[in-house]
């Protein structure tokens, strides 16, 4: 008699689910979004993916591809010329919470004197960078919400060199993908370029007028009000430019690279 091979099996209406999310999570425009969650199938999840979903490993692979399929969904719709909201000074988060994958007793201090900031990958000067050299620059402020994952938000104030400045002042290959980011605190994420060269993406000097807090990342940390919390990195050391796909602390472990808020 013929025995059938053990086919695990796989909750249909789970995976969908998932992917729906996946998918409608960070669109921005209302009736893409609800396109997308209200006509992806079991079928259309093998299709967009690729996969055969035959077990776990299978409904992983697709998960993963469908999430870089949003990605670039998200890459498409990103407007480098739109700002994100700003606010007036009254409208402040005081205290501005603290968040990392650690406690607050594990904030790392960083030696300024010690501090030196390197640049490498495709950049034409590849010398490192003191925070003097940094505050020497023009230097930019603004008040705008930062938005967590985990679903809250809050607004703070803060100042810092246009990330686009610097780029420029080293010699970045602005057509080069991706700028990722290696911090004190083992942190590391990465960004595209458009928003790496959107005119509000801060590399961090200050908050609230004052210099960066250790909790909130001093010496410097990225400042992105187009993303989710976690692509704003803290206590930056390397600046990396590639077009070479670097992944992220949380990313790797499943969060949606683009991360648009």
């Amino acid at each position: 008699m013929f025995n059938r091979p053990n086919i695990p099996v796989l909750d249909g209406e789970a995976i969908v689910k998932e992917a729906r999310a996946i998918l409608g999570r960070r669109i921005e425009q209302p009736s893409r979004r609800r396109f997308f969650q209200r006509t992806l199938t079991l079928g259309g999840v093998a299709l967009l993916s690729g996969c055969s979903l035959s077990d776990n490993d299978s409904v992983e692979t697709a998960l993963a591809r469908i999430s870089r399929f949003n990605d670039t969904v998200q890459g498409w719709l990103f407007d480098p010329a739109k700002l994100a909201p700003t606010y007036p000074e009254a409208m402040i988060t005081r205290p501005f919470p603290f968040n990392a994958y650690y406690g607050e007793d594990e904030v790392r201090h960083v030696d300024e004197a010690a501090y030196r900031l390197e640049v490498t990958g495709l950049v034409a000067d590849k010398r490192v960078w003191r925070l003097d050299q940094l505050r020497a620059m023009a230097q930019a402020d603004q008040i705008t919400r930062h938005i967590c994952v985990e679903g809250w938000s809050a607004i703070g104030r803060w100042g810092g060199v246009k990330f686009s400045d610097f780029l420029h002042r080293v010699g970045a290959d602005t057509h080069a993908r991706y700028v990722s980011f290696k911090c004190a605190d083992d942190y590391y994420t990465s960004i595209d370029m458009a928003t790496a060269l959107h005119p509000q993406t801060l590399l961090a000097l200050t908050y609230d007028g004052q210099t960066l807090p250790p909790k909130y990342g001093f010496p410097m940390k990225l400042r992105v009000p187009t993303k989710l919390g976690y692509k704003n990195p803290k206590h930056i050391q390397v600046i990396s430019v590639t077009n070479t796909f670097p992944g992220g602390y949380w990313e790797d472990q499943g969060y949606n690279w683009f991360g648009g808020s």
